[in-house]
């Protein structure tokens, strides 16, 4: 390749990497406010969970091993693909040898024992479990290799661009990584599109049976999470250890309809991580006001030109919520609905025919799309005719 075909290239490449970043969420965040909490963690970061806005951060896109952390990713490929049908949380799953050969947190399954997909996935989220974490992976893509690939192209959908993943459970691996804002990611990715995992994450302690030829035995589970008996908001959501990655915890908590994500890496102790994390979540509700958009907003409709529907009725593309962290009277946000006078047929489902936005103090903080609700079909010369005659018969 020559040099001009080179700097072609690279100049590509960078206007893509500036469009992908311009399309990400607005990002309100302090840098260097972790200093005043006594953040002793090198890596952190504090989000909140519907806005998916950066209240804190210190250094969050450094990349580092995230031990079990790497679970959340794994929980949520599960879920995924329950509610995709493919599996249930009634499924009996096998263990295979390689699974319960894993080392590290474990529950100690056996070779050839079963448990339910409700059981595998409390011994994931409670006891952080490698063994049940494996044989989830295998019972949903067949081998944890191939599980591999589906977490990393999952992280990619989600833009978690510091993130490599080569295990399903964390263990230390050479290249092994990712970074405080990506586990912030998946984590709410997690949580707001699966929220039924606060049942497990939650729990403090439970049992949990292992069947086996020897006969039965009780096994307890107890949460690694201690935040869940510590922090009175604490709903979850993931701890991890291991040498390389000393401790890290991604934990979520809801206060006053507020959900909030604060993520700890290597931190130098396991109480260190914990009231890094807990300092960060009284940051968070000491400073944050959200506002969500809960009304019923009326049926907007849209003049059709040449279609064989007069007008198209439209829908709103999501809802609105908006997080401030300045202390803002929030109640005096407005909506304005702006609507196009007339679309030309065809009208596709789901194209754009309005918005909503969403004001304060005169600024724009942001809008909702409002799309088509269903497809309009360009009327043809028959279609004239039929309602012509419809009208003579009239």
């Amino acid at each position: 390749m020559d040099v001009n075909a080179m700097k072609k290239m690279m100049a590509l490449l960078t206007a893509l990497l500036l469009a992908f970043q311009a399309a990400l969420p607005v990002v309100y965040a302090e840098e260097n406010g972790t200093d005043s909490l006594g953040i002793t963690a090198p890596s952190a970061i504090l989000m909140e969970a519907s806005t998916g806005t950066v209240v804190l951060e210190k250094n969050a896109h450094e990349k580092l091993p995230p031990a079990s952390v790497t679970k959340i990713m794994t929980l949520l490929l599960i879920f995924d693909t329950i509610s995709q049908g493919k599996i249930h949380l009634d499924d009996t799953v096998t263990t295979s040898e390689y699974a319960a050969s894993m080392g590290g947190s474990q529950v100690f399954l056996e070779a050839g024992e079963t448990q339910s997909v409700d059981t595998m996935i409390k011994c994931i989220s409670v006891a952080s479990a490698n063994d049940a974490s494996v044989a989830m992976a295998e019972y949903v893509a067949g081998t944890e290799p191939l599980f591999v690939e589906m977490m990393n192209e999952r992280a990619k959908g989600l833009g978690m661009n510091d993130t490599h993943f080569v295990n399903c459970c964390g263990l230390d691996t050479e290249g092994h990584v990712t970074s405080a804002y990506d586990i912030a990611l998946m984590s709410r990715e997690l949580i707001t599109k699966y929220p039924q995992i606060h049942n497990y994450s939650t729990i403090w302690m439970e049992n949990i049976t292992h069947a086996t030829k020897r006969g039965t035995e009780e096994f307890g589970l107890t949460n690694t999470n201690k935040l869940i008996r510590q922090y009175p908001y604490a709903t979850g959501l993931k701890t991890g250890s291991t040498s390389l990655a000393k401790f890290c915890v991604s934990a979520t908590a809801e206060k006053d309809g507020i959900e909030l994500i604060a993520v700890i890496m290597a931190a130098p102790d396991p109480k260190g991580r914990f009231a890094d994390a807990t300092a960060l979540l009284n940051y968070g509700y000491a400073k944050c006001t959200l506002y969500r958009d809960t009304d019923e907003l009326p049926q907007v409709t849209v003049p059709v030109r040449g279609g064989v529907e007069e007008e198209a009725a439209g829908e709103y593309a999501g809802s609105f919520s908006y997080l401030s962290t300045t202390g803002q009277d929030l109640t005096g946000i407005e909506k304005k609905w702006y609507a196009k006078t007339e679309v030309e047929a065809p009208v596709e489902k789901g194209q754009q025919i309005g918005k909503l936005v969403y004001y304060l103090d005169g600024q724009e903080l942001g809008k909702i799309e409002i799309v088509a609700a269903k497809a309009v079909d360009r009327a043809d010369y028959l279609h004239y005719v039929k309602k012509g005659f419809g009208y003579w018969l009239l």
